[in-house]
């Protein structure tokens, strides 16, 4: 950062993002990264008037938009006003800001923005003023009993929840709203006024009118009532509102996508590259209603080309638009059992947009060399018009490629010789990715299958073919082509970002494996293909689900950054998200990117800087954790609405995880997960070892670990908490106790008889 002095005295400094803010503001001020290295090199807080002065801004103009972007930097946590009206900067030593993540015993945490650190303990008394997710700067008020940083808030930067969903109840003579979210940890006060039709028992939202302090809990009033507790979709209704998901769509947004109109123009069509006659496909769900990408493959001398068509959503959603503010604030679709919440609205998400079978669609498209070791050798990006010669399933496809099925096969007669280059692209594609190490754990997803009414017929595991895999893996080899072409240009963009565990995980780790005879090698810094060593190793192993689950909860949540820190878990430098930008803004704001840079222009005149792509990854990994939380949330219900019918049922179930408390156990076929409370394991002390993840008695030394299979009774099923209760079988506890009495009374007889006559 260059300085001078102008004749006045006042500091002229040299913005190194000066060309940025001139290509995006006719009168544009200092960058936010120039004012933050010159409150950081001044060292003292200093107030508007102070920085405009010492920045040399002098107009009306300057100085009105020196005061919102000052404004701006304070929303967005980067800057604080002291009660002396001067701003200083965030994330010193002393000053933090970050997120609050509530306990429902009334304590919580402060997650630290960059560069904080470690979480903050904030004690109950500090969190009564506030909720789960409000933005706050803390300072570090000391050390707590448990080595732990602990904070005192400081200034609250913002509320995050504005509306509770919950059950009306009353309590001490006075109506409340009790949360239906275990992170909201205080209840929602509601005056009798504001009750309105709602009747006691009932699910409501309520809207918080005054925000807790230390002196109260929040002040409510209930703007709708949701209906009774059991009502056919409540579940989906109150995670909607419980996480504050966007699903209705504004006037503005359904009139621009109604402008847009349901066919692509003949204008859009000119200058694209015209691939209508080539057989792309679409391998999807049996159930997909929103296709984003489409797959063509044929043989080469040096191995096979592979293009790859996703979806052109940014030909129609502009920077700026409504379509694009509402889909930046959904930030991805939110799928449900039987039921989606899309980030677009469905005149685009499932048509305009949607690769549809037999009509004309605008696409962005990566066109892949790859040679017979399966490394790609040239790429290129362009914009195409392409119209999908079928809608194919994952099983259909397998039905043809690993079955045979002659029927199939006859029938999709033409795009035989495509489907089979494809597979064999897929074969070396995958041994590309074995080869490099990355991971390839055995997991097992399930779904729900309903009936009528929304009844639950059953819930089934999703088996994965090799139709699946052969997605999967030109998904992947596109989206490292996607995020290299970008590197190559210099442009800011969104990775998804995968690191590796951290150090006190990785301690963990290999104390676990060398209990159990096994070595994690790499040294301090493991390899993806030390730990598929360590997985195949043990493919044999009675006990390698309860390794691989070990393994698997050592790496951290991949999140979206325009850092190129690359993806641990699939061992790639760089990779990002390109295929999907119909249900994943990430991918939208990548196509952005690519777009940009086909038109040769300046990478610093892109529409997003560094600092916007760092708050774009942020937000879009917060909203990606919130669609998470919401589906499991509703498929927790579903679960136990399912398990309601099966009270006093036994089942064979396999240990999921080891607390203090005692153990989760997933009901074996059924894929339900229910708690065995140590309380519940009979008359002995047990000693929780988090290390090797199991709970041994003291007496009698019965032991539980991780993967242990056991025999469970349900016991309880709480559909408010979502929550299910297991105890153990005691008919088979008793007749295993028999056999193993039963062993050593017979082991006991051998060694007699096997000792006469020795000396």
């Amino acid at each position: 950062m260059a300085r001078s002095k102008s004749k006045k005295g006042r500091l002229k400094l040299s913005d190194p993002h000066a060309k940025r803010e001139a290509g995006k503001y006719e009168n544009p001020i200092p960058s936010r990264e120039l004012i933050l290295d010159f409150l950081k090199d001044y060292g003292a807080p200093l107030t508007r008037e102070e920085i405009s002065e010492k920045l040399d801004l002098s107009s009306v103009e300057d100085c009105v938009a020196l005061s919102r972007r000052l404004s701006a930097m304070e929303r967005d946590g980067q800057l604080l006003r002291n009660r002396k009206n001067r701003f200083c900067i965030v994330n010193r030593e002393d000053l933090i800001a970050g997120r609050v993540l509530a306990h429902s015993d009334g304590f919580g945490f402060l997650r630290p923005e960059e560069g904080g650190g470690d979480d903050l303990f904030l004690s109950p008394k500090q969190m009564r003023s506030l909720l789960h997710g409000d933005r706050v700067v803390v300072n570090v008020a000391g050390i707590d009993r448990r080595g732990r940083r602990e904070g005192a808030v400081v200034e609250i930067l913002e509320r995050h929840n504005r509306r509770i969903v919950g059950r009306l109840q009353r309590e001490g003579g006075m109506m409340v709203v009790i949360p239906d979210s275990k992170n909201i940890h205080q209840d929602i006060l509601i005056p009798d006024r504001h009750c309105g039709e709602a009747l006691e028992g009932q699910i409501v939202v309520a809207e918080i009118l005054e925000q807790p302090n230390r002196r109260r809990p929040p002040v409510g009033r209930v703007v709708e009532v949701l209906g009774d507790h059991l009502a056919p979709g409540m579940e989906i209704e109150m995670a909607i509102r419980s996480h504050e998901l966007p699903y209705l769509w504004s006037d503005e947004v359904l009139a621009e996508s109604e402008k847009i109109g349901s066919e692509v123009s003949e204008a859009s069509k000119k200058g694209r590259v015209d691939l209508r006659d080539f057989p792309l496909v679409t391998i999807d769900g049996e159930d997909a209603r929103d296709f984003d990408d489409a797959v063509y493959c044929q043989k080469t001398k040096k191995g096979w080309k592979l293009f790859v068509a996703i979806a052109d959503v940014s030909h129609y959603v502009k920077v700026g638009s409504p379509l694009d503010i509402e889909a930046k604030a959904r930030g991805n679709s939110v799928y449900f059992p039987s039921n989606v919440i899309p980030m677009l609205p469905e005149s685009l998400s499932n048509g305009l947009c949607s690769l549809n079978p037999d009509v004309d669609r605008l696409c962005m498209v990566s066109e892949l060399y790859i040679d017979h070791d399966g490394k790609v050798f040239r790429s290129r990006f362009f914009e195409a018009v392409i119209r999908s010669h079928a809608r194919l399933t994952y099983d259909e496809v397998s039905e043809i490629l690993e079955q045979k099925n002659k029927v199939l096969r006859k029938r999709r007669e033409k795009l035989l010789p495509h489907l089979e280059a494809l597979y064999a692209l897929y074969k070396v594609l995958h041994a590309e990715r074995e080869k490099r190490g990355a991971m390839d754990f055995d997991t097992t997803e399930s779904t729900i299958v309903f009936g009528k009414d929304r009844k639950i017929e059953n819930i089934v595991a999703i088996e994965r073919n090799d139709a699946h895999r052969l997605i999967e893996e030109c998904m992947i080899t596109a989206n490292r082509a996607a995020a290299r072409f970008l590197k190559r240009k210099k442009i800011d963009s969104l990775q998804r970002v995968h690191d590796g565990p951290s150090e006190s995980k990785l301690l963990n780790v290999r104390t676990f494996l060398g209990e159990l005879g096994l070595k994690l090698e790499g040294g301090d810094s493991p390899e993806p293909s030390d730990y598929m060593k360590v997985i195949n190793e043990t493919k044999e192993r009675p006990d390698r689900h309860l390794i691989q689950t070990v393994l698997l909860r050592s790496f951290s949540q991949a999140v979206y950054s325009p850092e190129l820190s690359g993806h641990f878990g699939l061992a790639l430098d760089e990779y990002a998200h390109f295929t999907s930008p119909i249900r994943r803004y990430p991918d939208l704001l990548v196509h952005r990117a690519i777009r940009y840079a086909l038109t040769g222009k300046e990478p610093a005149l892109f529409n997003y800087s560094y600092a916007d792509m760092k708050q774009l990854g942020e937000h879009c990994s917060e909203t990606e954790r919130r669609a998470d939380e919401a589906t499991r949330d509703v498929s927790s219900w579903l679960k136990c609405e399912y398990m309601q019918d099966r009270l006093g049922d036994s089942f064979e179930a396999t240990i999921t995880a080891v607390t203090s408390f005692g153990f989760f156990a997933e009901l074996n076929d059924v894929y339900v997960e229910g708690l065995v409370h140590i309380s519940s394991l009979g008359r002995d002390y047990y000693h929780f070892d988090p290390v090797s993840h199991s709970l041994k008695g003291e007496r009698m030394g019965q032991g539980y670990r991780l993967g242990d299979a056991v025999r469970v009774v349900v016991t309880r099923v709480d559909l408010d908490e979502r929550k299910i209760d297991l105890a153990l079988d005691e008919v088979k506890s008793k007749e295993e106790k028999r056999r193993v009495k039963k062993k050593k009374k017979s082991s006991k007889a051998k060694v007699k008889r096997s000792g006469k006559g020795r000396n």
